[in-house]
């Protein structure tokens, strides 16, 4: 048996009764990622946004449980519309990267996390593919894990409007 074997990282596929075009635009126009980007409970505003490969974002969840999650990030591969790469940074307000346990994660938390998005066209449906560079028992103990299926289901029912 391997001894440092490494962790499963997330990994989350999801089918979505819309063309890669249509879901490709929720991931990257701000207007349609306020309606389902963010976890239950909670809103999410955009400070930035410019999703083109070396654009950038900050965003912060706002949430009235555990307060504000300020994340930057850079866009590193933005194929339309069938990908996008980019990392995410815990942030302050003002942009200053905090380290995971200042921010209210855990320990063991990435400081900065690396997500990949596909888009594949099945018929007039999509599969999307989100691979995050975090362990996935990390993810599902910290409800990053559940929150990213809860926030595809608002996208269903976007889709499904």
């Amino acid at each position: 048996m391997e001894q440092n074997k490494k962790e499963k990282e997330l990994l989350i596929s999801h089918l979505f009764n819309a063309s890669p075009e249509l879901v490709f635009k929720a991931w990257t126009d701000p207007e349609q990622l306020k309606h389902w980007y963010a976890p239950d409970g909670c809103t999410i505003e955009f400070k930035s946004i410019n999703v083109k490969e070396g654009g950038s974002f900050h965003s912060c969840i706002h949430d009235p449980i555990h307060g504000d999650c300020w994340i930057m990030g850079t866009y590193q591969e933005v194929i339309v519309p069938e990908k996008l790469v980019f990392s995410m940074v815990l942030t302050n307000e003002e942009g200053h990267s905090l380290r995971s346990v200042e921010a209210g994660k855990p320990e063991d938390w990435p400081e900065e996390i690396l997500t990949t998005v596909t888009f594949k066209p099945v018929g007039n449906q999509t599969t999307v593919s989100l691979h995050q560079t975090v362990a996935e028992a990390t993810a599902k103990e910290t409800g990053a894990y559940q929150s990213w299926i809860k926030m595809f289901h608002k996208l269903d029912v976007i889709f499904k409007g």
